[in-house]
Parts: structure tokens; sequence; C-alpha cells
């Protein structure tokens, strides 16, 4: 792709934001200067984050390697420790005489000092500030369609963020008229949710103001023809569903390249190209515009590659979100979306406290509820399915699981060897605890130590929920591997309380000392009589150490087991709702009005600490 001439690169982030442009197709959509974006430059159809949350997708899009190759990079709110030979697109560039900003955003769940990163990462970051001569690549990220901006400016939340970064507090008035406003059909229809949906249209108004301006600036400067225009999102959208899950509302972002007529080959304008990409391929796409070789480390090739290929595949998933536990994998065709559910045990919608500020989840709680949804709506507040497949064409809402359908067989089984052979290859570091050893890059490569394909055999066969698999779980939980025995109480926790003949092991693995293992074990055993024991060992991690991943967990446990003997250990989730962590603190606070029997979808559960304070302060908002 080089010329031997450096081009600039104006690379624009759209926070939380989903596809809804005119360019996309989104009646109502007023965005005229991504329309005009588009119309010059190769727009994405199909392209995808690789987490549907914001500091897992952005450590994949500031070094090309997914999240789950480096644990816990793909968790929520985590700062992996970065191998000395992992390099960053600003860092390389910059030795080749680029002059790179940041404006203002980071939040790379990894652990490096941005503005090292960076010639300048702040608000006042700009391409103008550059030395002459100099080659830039500037990026700018547009903070008002972060999930805050439908939380309302009258709420405490809003009040507080507003003290350290207003502009993550932009409340809008509805941009089109509610009844306009087309409801996916997984949702109620509510006059709450339609004024979340009404709301986000004037975000997106706003948004496309700023993308226009910056554009304005190129130009006044001389600088438009000499500069590739990348527009993205770190995710797909905030409305219920969407943020944080696996579904095309998560995941689906916009993606235009705009780029100088040297580069039509690759991008030619006006082109719109309907194979699946993710966000992973803007790093590879970065270093060959500026004719850079690509590190060994990043994973997808570059954007132009695609941009003829039918036949390419977009994955992703998500482990824990914010408070809540979960194991998500997904891989996306030009057709279809395939899932693997590895928390079977648990539902699709689980409550997170940040989340529930916005009026629409209250609002579908209250629904649930109440009794008042109808099977494509209520389905995601039970227990997941093991396998999720849906035809985009037909179903673009995702309602309809056509799992195990005999005619959609061949479908099924490609997508799931596709899934498979892009877990083994990245070494998926997800399947392991938060209190391993072995997470991480080269800790999870070190020959023997992390058995994969023996894990991901064991949590297929538990993601199947089938007796039949019991005496096999139980034998895993023999195993001298730590990871290999959570799976197994894993697999016997999605059984239980039909675990007839395992509960003596689970007893012995309860009491392991390996706290990813007896949690789960003892969850299973609570599940199945409502042992008291077990409910002590729970509550034993919940209440005991510094480990805040392992408290969570065990807290997560007693969330979904009988209140009536949760109400015993009160004084362990007491202790968690006033911890200075922000997610410990949530699961102690919901989990506390629940036993008190006071919960309501509109209860203020969530609350700010010194944690969240301090990433405000720094300008890496809670994503």
């Amino acid at each position: 792709m080089g010329t031997g001439t450096s081009p600039n690169i104006l690379w624009i982030v759209s926070e939380d934001c989903p596809p809804w442009l005119g360019a996309y197709g989104d009646a109502l959509a007023a965005t005229p200067n991504l329309d005009a974006l588009a119309e010059r430059g190769t727009l994405f159809e199909r392209a995808y984050s690789a987490a549907p949350v914001c500091s897992p997708a952005r450590f994949g899009m500031l070094t090309g390697v997914a999240p789950e190759s480096h644990s816990p990079a793909d968790r929520m709110r985590s700062a992996a420790e970065r191998p000395s030979w992992m390099r960053t697109y600003p860092e390389l560039l910059r030795e080749h005489g680029y002059y790179c900003t940041n404006n203002a955003k980071t939040d790379y769940n990894l652990d490096v000092d941005a503005h090292s990163l960076w010639d300048d990462s702040s608000t006042a970051a700009h391409w103008r500030n550059r030395p002459d001569g100099s080659p830039f690549l500037a990026v700018f990220n547009f903070d008002a369609t972060h999930e805050s901006a439908l939380f309302g400016a009258e709420s405490a939340l809003s009040q507080a963020i507003s003290q350290f970064a207003p502009q993550m507090v932009s409340t809008f008035e509805p941009a089109v008229p509610l009844d306009e406003v087309r409801l996916p059909a997984y949702l109620p229809d509510t006059e709450e949710i339609r004024a979340d949906f009404a709301r986000y249209y004037a975000a997106i108004v706003q948004m496309d103001a700023f993308v226009g301006r910056l554009i304005d600036e190129l130009r006044d400067d001389g600088l438009e023809g000499d500069t590739v225009i990348l527009y993205t999102s770190d995710h797909g959208g905030v409305t219920p569903r969407s943020k944080r899950y696996c579904y095309e509302e998560g995941l689906h972002v916009p993606l235009i390249v705009a780029a100088p007529p040297r580069f039509a080959g690759e991008f030619p304008p006006g082109a719109r190209t309907g194979s699946p990409v993710t966000t992973l391929s803007i790093v590879p796409t970065v270093y060959a515009l500026a004719d850079i070789d690509c590190p060994a480390h990043v994973q997808q090739p570059p954007l132009g590659d695609f941009v003829a290929d039918d036949e390419s595949y977009a994955f992703g998933g998500r482990n824990r979100m914010d408070e809540r536990f979960d194991l998500v994998r997904t891989v996306r065709s030009k057709r279809y979306r395939y899932l693997r559910n590895y928390t079977p045990h648990r539902p699709v919608i689980q409550h997170q406290a940040f989340a529930w500020n916005a009026a629409g989840y209250q609002s579908w709680e209250r629904e649930h509820d109440a009794g008042r949804l109808n099977p494509a709506q209520g389905q995601w507040w039970q227990p997941k399915p093991a396998v999720e497949l849906y035809d985009l064409d037909a179903d673009p809402d995702e309602v309809n699981n056509l799992a195990g359908r005999v005619e959609l067989a061949d479908v099924e089984a490609e997508l799931r060897r596709r899934l498979r052979e892009r877990t083994l290859e990245v070494n998926d570091n997800g399947f392991l605890a938060d209190d391993s050893a072995q997470l991480g890059y080269d800790n999870s490569r070190v020959p023997g130590a992390y058995p994969l394909a023996e894990v991901l055999d064991l949590a297929d066969a538990g993601l199947e929920r089938d007796v039949r698999h019991t005496a096999r779980f139980v034998a895993a939980l023999e195993s001298p591997d730590p990871t290999i025995r959570r799976w197994g109480a894993i697999g016997l926790l999605g059984l239980a309380p039909a675990i007839a003949g395992a509960e003596d092991a689970l007893r012995r693995a309860a009491e392991d000392a390996v706290a990813s293992v007896s949690i789960p074990a003892a969850e299973a055993l609570a599940r199945t009589g409502n042992d008291p024991a077990a409910y002590e060992v729970i509550a034993r991690w919940a209440g005991d150490g510094e480990d805040v991943g392992v408290r969570l967990e065990a807290v997560n446990a007693l969330s979904y087991l009988d209140p009536e003997l949760v109400r015993h250990h009160r004084e362990v989730v007491d202790a968690a709702a006033e911890h200075p962590s922000e997610y410990l603190r949530s699961a102690g606070r919901y989990l506390a009005l629940t036993l008190d029997g006071s919960y309501t979808p509109s209860s203020p559960v969530y609350s700010l600490g010194g944690d969240i304070l301090a990433l405000m302060r720094t300008a890496q908002i809670a994503g």
C-alpha cells in the first residue's frame, strides 16, 4: 500500500456508537457529514468490534491483538501487564517520523502510561501542534455518544461525573418523534425505551457535526488531499441488549475509510463492501498506510484486503462485563451470527448497575416483572441457550434461534469449526479464571501451561448441560490442572440439581484451595439440596482476602442462590456493598436490596467511589 510518501491519518472514534447513519440506510439519522464522507470513501457494511464494551475493544484497537489473547485485557476495567515486545501503533509511527496525538480518551486495559505513547494525549491534542513538515496521526474521540448521555443531567451520577468530564453527560432532547422510532423485536414498546432511542439520535446529530468540524479544519489547513480519514466506533450502541452483549447491536460499528486518490486501489471512492471485518484490522491498516512493517503479533490483515473478499469472518466475545461474569464467543459470516454460551446457567440479561441508570433497562425489567413480555422479549431473562444461530437476512433483530435446525446443520457445523479454529489460533485466555497464573499472552503460551484444546473440549461438553457428561466432569475435578478442575465444576454447576453421584466429588472440590474451583463447585452443591456448608464456603470467599475478583465471583454466586440461606451471611454482603471497588460494591448493593425485598428496577444501585473518580480525573471514563 505504501507509496514512499507518508499520508496524514485522521482517526475519528465516536464512543459507544452504532451505525445509525444515513449512509447505512437509517432513515431517521441526520448525518450529512458522514454521509458525504462515505460517498468519497469506502464504507464497510459489516464491521464489528472485537468486544462489545470499550476497554477490551480499545485494547485491540491499540495493539492489533484480540483482547482474549492477553487476559485480563478481555475483562472490563482491567490492566493487563504489557509484555516487553508488545508495541503499539503510536509508538511505531513516532519512530517513523509521525507526530501522534490523542484527544483524549485512553482506557486501553493495558498497564501503559498513555502519555508516554503519544506526543500529546489531552483535550488540547491536535495536528496543528506538530513540527513543520511532519506527517501526523491524530485520533479524536467524541465522548457525548457514551451511554451516560441517556442518564439525565438531573441524576446524582451525571452531576458527579460532570465535575471531571462534562463531555460525558451531555443530555439530549429526542431528535425524532417517539412514534417514528423502530424498536427491535426483543424490546417491549414503552415510552421510556422509545425516548432512549429518540434521544440517542440527537447524540448522533452532534457527533456528525463534530466530524464536520474536523474535516473543515483539515480543509482550512490545506491538508484534506493528503490525509486519510478513518471513522469508526469502539463498539456498538447503548440501548438495551446492545453494549456488553455479543449481538449485532453490541458489536456492529460504523467504519468508513476515505483516502487520497493514490490509495484508490485499496479504498475505492464510493465503494461499499459487505465483507465482515473487525476493528482489529485498523491497526495493520495504519501500518500499511504509513508503509511500516506490521509487527508479528498483529492478528488481522489490513482493511484493504477485505474490500473484495466475501468469505471473511468477524470474531468477537465477552468475558466479565462490569460486575457480572459471563463467557460468550461468536462469529459473524456475511449472513449468519453464531454464538456459544459457556455459562448457560446464567440468563442473558443480568442486572448491571451502571447500565441500569438508563430508563430503558429499568422499563424492560418492569415489563418483565409484570409479565407483559412476549416470548421474543422475555427469552433474554431466562437461562441462555448453549448455542445460538441467527439468519441476519431474515431476522436482523436476532430473536429466532435457529441452532439445531436440520436444514442449517452444515451452516452451524461450519461456523462452529471456524470459531474453534479461531479460539485455538489466538490461544484464547478467556477460559482462564482471574486467579490463574497462566493469564497473559506469554504465560499462557508456555508449553504445557495451558491445555486449551482439552479445556475447550470440557467447556463445550458443559454448555450442552447433558447428564451423560457427569462422570467426565467428576473425573476433571481430580485433575492436577486448576483450569481443568474449574471447568469440571462449571460443567456440574450447569447440571445442578441433576448431579446424582457427583455430590462427594463436589464436596471435595468445594474445599479446593483455588477459589475459581471452589466457588462453582460450592454453588453446584448449594443448588442441590441447599447444602448450608456450601453457602459457608461461598460466603468465606466473598468476605475473605484482598482479591477483589475472587470476592466478586463469590458474590455473583450468592446472587443466584436461595435468599433465605444467603441472609445468614448478610454481613459478607454488606461488606461487599461498602467496598471501594466499583464492581464489588455494585454487586453487593444489588444483592443487599434483593435480600431486603426492597429492590426495584429504578433502585439507585450504582454509586460513585474512589476508583471511578480517579479514572475520571485522568479522563479514562468508565466505558
